[in-house]
């Protein structure tokens, strides 16, 4: 079982969860986005997926604003 940081006062999973909390709140707010905006079942299932993978859209929208 790997230890915690010594500065760190909760348990191990929470430190180590800690650190993709920016993932999980985008992945929450992103499923939350196409729900909304899904007109049917399938495309809120299509939804969740791209939620899985929000960060691929943001990287490639980035990368066409700045024109690279």
């Amino acid at each position: 079982m790997m230890k915690c940081k010594k500065d760190c006062k909760m348990k191990c999973c929470t430190c180590k969860c800690m650190k993709h909390a920016p993932y999980c709140l985008g992945f929450i707010g992103a499923v939350v986005y196409y729900i909304a905006a899904a007109t049917g079942f399938w495309v809120g299932v299509l939804g969740v997926l791209k939620a899985l993978v929000w960060p691929a859209f943001l990287v490639h929208g980035l990368l066409t604003l700045i024109g690279a």
